[in-house]
């Protein structure tokens, strides 16, 4: 076992988790009580163009089981930063990855969820929304202190259940008020706010809400936008965050993950029906209050001047479910609300503790990380509520792509520099760092000038840069991803080839070395077998070859500073050298696990699981097809 980011870790093979639970495991990580109120948000404010992102989700999940978990089960680790030192050796990427997590943390988990629960107990309620939020934190606390990270555990469950059943009955109570689906496909061209400016197009609904793929240069999802520029950040998300393949790893085997994956891939097909489309249908019965364009009677009725469409759903709940449903699909998502802020803060507060600080102080003590750590998560809580009105005046007011637009951002240089190690070897070190650096510093660039010049009001004329004008955050994400990839293999090719120590196990092309090194040693009758209490001690810290040390990996830096100044060791650090003139350091060998029991498949499960995979993106091809 490890842990990263607070999270307790089962590596492959040694967890009974089966495909049912590994699946629900997935869809459950990504449909949380956010989801609910940004994807709906999204469809009452501009049609079903945001369900591109699930669909897209239900190919993209197929990856993980098929193409990068054979990765991640040869290479012996359990998490994904322990992935990319293993590949490339040092600290440095490790480092930065924990940075950029907590980054992603603030803007897209943190703020979020606090924004979105506070949005509930608003509409409950009628406070306002920054009490809502103080209330939310202060329950939040006494709900960790209670019950600890053992309650977000066996509540998961329970939670995402009722959940689903909550989401089906509303759907129900939904379709029936409006009149079913006929008479939303009418009634929702309609649904226009009384107060609006009649000389502008404010408040009337898209011409195209019911197109999935749209105008590629004046919709607000143009279409080669959703089918190339969402597949990187998408990847990032189900192939290599930690949160999703450590669900996958918790199976008994490869066969179970890819039963996993194509659970969580068929589940990805209601979130239109039980989120998005009930969405539209708050703005066709509530349109003075879901499709408010007015920036006065906006901020008196949600807070937000820029737009309500983020409350469709919870205005769908006070006012369709009777009082004991309405009271229990409330307290269930505030209760899961509380778990996903619960979970959060402890894995931002582990991150920020051993990847960050014990990095700058090795001679950190338990104590002082622990102190450290806490005072870590009030930050943390700071800023992310100094944040929530910049996540409310972002992309219309609309939530679920606010989301999207910061992960558009963030996430594609880490998804192209893990596609590189995956499936290039030539890949290296220095490579994979500065496509990592270079594109963080043009993806944050872009974000500021999101935020320094908003998108204007409808009535209001658009005098932002072209840049950010003409340059969706869909294409800026094509745009981004083929700038890191061009700078990886640049300075890849520039720089001395990884040994095969780097790629061995690492990549899809060496995924089987192990097993091919161990045929020929049982060939040869030479025997694998080794008793781990007759390997040398450091061949047993990297907990039994799921570690970093199992790969070569830059020396670490004497705490003796009379070695080297600082400001050396740091210069010789960002060069990629923790020590001058060194060279990545050899490791002891440990001692190999049953990869080949891991990897290996039945030839009749993997055939159903395979025509399984053909069957679900075939619905994915068709779902997306039939409403483009």
């Amino acid at each position: 076992m490890s842990t990263t980011a607070g999270l307790h870790i089962t590596p492959l093979g040694t967890s009974s988790e089966i495909p049912c639970q590994v699946g629900a495991s997935l869809f459950a990580s990504n449909v949380g009580s956010g989801h609910f109120i940004g994807l709906a948000g999204s469809g009452a404010a501009a049609g079903i163009s945001a369900t591109a992102y699930e669909w897209s989700g239900m190919i993209v999940v197929l990856l993980l089981g098929w193409i990068f978990l054979p990765i991640y089960i040869a290479s012996r680790v359990t998490t994904m930063p322990e992935y990319l030192q293993c590949r490339f050796g040092g600290k440095r990427i490790q480092l930065y990855i924990a940075i950029l997590y907590l980054f992603i943390y603030i803007f897209t988990k943190i703020s979020v969820d606090m924004y979105a629960g506070a949005l509930f107990i608003q509409q409950a309620l009628h406070w306002d929304l920054y009490l809502a939020v103080v209330l939310l934190l202060v329950v939040t606390a006494l709900y960790t202190v209670a019950g600890g990270l053992a309650a977000v555990i066996y509540t998961d469950a329970l939670q995402t259940v009722v959940m689903l059943v909550g989401a089906i009955i509303l759907m129900a109570f939904s379709f029936v008020e409006v009149g079913g689906w006929e008479a939303l496909l009418d009634k929702y061209p309609e649904a226009i706010p009384t107060l609006r400016d009649p000389n502008t197009t404010c408040g009337i609904p898209r011409a195209d809400a019911f197109h999935l793929l749209r105008d590629p240069v004046t919709s607000d999802l143009p279409w080669p936008g959703v089918l190339f520029g969402m597949t990187t950040p998408s990847i990032w998300y189900w192939c290599t965050d930690q949160v999703i393949v450590q669900r996958s790893l918790a199976a008994k085997n490869l066969l179970h993950a890819k039963g996993g994956s194509l659970l969580a891939s068929y589940l990805k097909t209601l979130p239109f029906f039980l989120i998005l489309l009930p969405g539209m249908i708050s703005r066709v019965l509530f349109p003075d209050e879901v499709a408010c364009v007015d920036p006065d009677v906006c901020k008196e009725l949600c807070g937000n001047p820029v737009g309500c469409s983020d409350i469709a759903y919870p205005k769908l709940v006070m006012e369709l479910l009777p009082s004991g449903l309405r009271g229990l699909m409330m307290a269930v998502m505030i209760a899961a609300l509380m778990s996903s802020l619960t979970s959060i803060f402890n894995s931002s507060s582990t991150i920020f503790t051993i990847d960050v600080w014990k990095t700058l102080r090795r001679s950190a003590s338990e104590w002082e990380l622990m102190v450290v750590g806490r005072v870590f998560v009030l930050v943390l809580v700071a800023v992310s509520v100094l944040w929530i009105p910049l996540l409310q005046a972002a992309q219309g007011g609309q939530l679920f792509i606010y989301i999207q637009s910061i992960s558009s951002y963030l996430q594609p240089p880490v998804c192209i520099v893990f596609m590189a190690g995956c499936f290039w070897k030539r890949t290296t070190e220095m490579g994979a760092f500065w496509g990592l650096i270079l594109g963080l510093l043009v993806g944050c660039v872009r974000m500021v000038l999101d935020f320094v010049y908003p998108a204007p009001l409808c009535h209001e004329t658009d005098s932002r840069p072209s840049v950010v004008k003409y340059v969706h955050y869909l294409y800026f994400s094509i745009i981004l991803s083929l700038l890191t990839a061009f700078i990886t293999v640049v300075i890849s090719l520039a720089t001395e080839k990884p040994s095969e120590d780097q790629i061995s196990g690492l990549t899809w092309f060496t995924r089987f070395d192990d097993v091919k090194r161990r045929n020929a040693s049982v060939e040869a009758g030479i025997s694998t077998e080794q008793d781990p209490k007759n390997l040398p001690e450091e061949s047993l810290s990297s907990g039994g070859g799921a570690g970093p040390a199992r790969r070569g990996s830059l020396s670490t830096v004497d705490g003796n500073e009379g070695v080297m100044s600082r400001l050396k060791s740091g210069l010789l650090w960002v060069c990629g050298m923790e020590r001058e003139g060194t060279e990545p350091s050899q490791q002891a060998p440990t001692p190999p696990v049953e990869t080949a029991r891991l990897l290996e498949e039945d030839p009749n499960m993997r055939n159903v699981v395979n025509a399984n995979l053909i069957v679900c993106m075939s619905v994915a091809v068709f779902l997306i097809g039939y409403w483009a």
